[in-house]
């Protein structure tokens, strides 16, 4: 039998993965990119002695495949892809392809914010509890470089739209939606409807016994989250009824409670001295707990799995506390979603650092959580008109800077003790920086160099003074 021909579109970290997980099943492999190759992956791809090209497609290489795997961030309107689908030359996602070579039970994670956060406890909490765990998707490296170096009994996936929108058999055995806002609608011909679909498509391929976990507040998903006939999975809703006055509360699956006394599905699990800031870092914590609970994992073991937890950076990340003002980083959020969830998670004033690349926010739904809980607004983007707009009249102070010391300086001279300067700009990275974790860094550095001749410093206690 003739060898199958895989085309891999697109060599980033999903791309090179593919081509790799490929090249070791003994497939037929071809790596194309309209763009430049990273040299790291040239590299790699040259070890593995598969042929690749860059900076353009070569139709009549691609054309003949048998299949091809597509990078998540090709979008579906570019000529190659439709070029495939007219001569109905199947198109998979990185994911689709990598699950085929592994028996592992997938727990996969998706929703517009707090995907990360979710997928990183939930890893925490399995490897924890003594489990073999693997993590990948849209995070570090690919599901498909994983399988190539080690397989696992479980894999805990983070999975975008985009992953999604080319599966034909992904199946997770515990599929978690966590909320669906706008987000990335220039993908979907901006229409909310054909973006929740991608999110849906997490759970069609399950079967009976997996599992659905889903935010029950999020009036998207409870209404659509329909199976496909015949389909007999467990379902957990998880909502912010789960967090009470920083106390999370935990509503156990049954199956994991058989040996409580009394009705096992009344048990509740409390977990003071949360690890994770913020009403939705509760409803995250409910999801990645009760994920925990549908594998077997005792209560015990994942409350001292949840105490051992940090964060990654860049999301509500404390950086510092000068003279009583604390810098907290949150660069990771970059739709308006995401800072609503960030300022709701403080109780003092804010001084709120936003702006960047707009991605056709709709500002209305802060207003009145920027009345309410900010003092002063510092613009740090080369186009503010929006912002402004949006702002100018519900604080009383509104900076416009394109510098992140200057920013940091500003913000610090008009907080006050007890205050917070939260970064959180609502908006993609790229008019400044190279990316949401570069622009997180150099806030980081502003805030250890700009403010250092600010921080108080003890006086030495000279001898006998005392």
């Amino acid at each position: 039998m003739e060898t199958k021909k895989i085309v891999i579109l697109g060599a980033g970290e999903s791309g090179t993965g593919a081509a790799l997980l490929a090249k070791q099943q003994g497939l037929k492999v071809f790596v194309s990119d309209f763009g430049a190759i990273a040299p790291e992956f040239q590299k790699e791809l040259q070890e593995a002695e598969i042929p690749f090209e860059q900076e353009g497609h070569n139709e009549a290489l691609i054309l003949v495949a048998d299949e091809v795997i597509k990078s998540p961030g090709i979008p579906e309107k570019v000529p190659i892809i439709q070029k495939l689908r007219e001569k109905g030359i199947k198109i998979s996602s990185e994911i689709d392809f990598a699950a085929r070579y592994t028996e592992a039970k997938i727990i996969a994670i998706t929703g517009t914010n707090g995907k990360t956060t979710t997928t990183l406890l939930t890893y925490h909490l399995l490897k924890e509890a003594g489990l073999e765990v693997g993590l990948a998707g849209n995070i570090g490296k690919s599901f498909a470089r994983q399988l190539t170096e080690k397989d696992s009994s479980y894999f805990v996936l983070e999975v975008s739209s985009f992953q999604l929108d080319d599966i034909h058999d992904f199946r997770p055995h515990i599929a978690m939606l966590l909320n669906i806002t706008p987000d990335h609608l220039d993908r979907y011909e901006n229409d909310m409807d054909k973006y929740a679909a991608a999110k849906f498509r997490i759970f069609e391929n399950m079967q009976d016994g997996d599992t659905l976990i889903f935010n029950e507040d999020d009036e998207r998903i409870p209404k659509k989250k329909n199976h496909k006939e015949g389909q007999k999975i467990w379902e957990e809703g998880f909502s912010e009824a789960f967090y009470n006055a920083g106390i999370l509360r935990l509503p156990a699956f049954t199956s994991a409670f058989s040996s409580f006394e009394q009705n096992p599905a009344k048990q509740w699990l409390e977990f003071g001295n949360l690890p994770l800031q913020g009403k939705h870092n509760a409803m995250n914590m409910s999801a990645a707990l009760l994920a925990g609970l549908r594998l077997g994992i005792a209560p015990t073991v994942l409350q001292q799995g949840l105490a051992t937890f940090q964060n990654v950076p860049h999301r509500l990340e404390k950086v510092d506390m000068v003279n009583g003002i604390s810098f907290i980083n949150d660069s990771k959020a970059t739709n308006v979603d995401a800072v609503q969830y960030a300022l709701d998670a403080f109780e003092m004033p804010v001084i709120w650092i936003v702006g960047g690349v707009d991605k056709g926010n709709d500002y209305s739904q802060l207003l009145q959580l920027v009345k309410n809980k900010v003092k002063g607004i510092i613009c740090l983007g080369k186009d503010n008109e929006k912002l402004k707009t949006a702002f100018a009249e519900s604080v009383s102070f509104l900076h416009e800077t394109q510098d992140i010391k200057n920013a940091v300086l500003t913000a610090y001279h008009l907080a006050e003790k007890g205050e917070v300067v939260l970064l959180s700009p609502a908006c993609a990275s790229f008019d400044l920086f190279k990316n949401y974790e570069d622009r997180g860094e150099q806030f980081k550095t502003a805030v250890a160099q700009a403010l250092e001749p600010f921080k108080k410093k003890l006086e030495p206690i000279l001898v006998g003074s005392i």
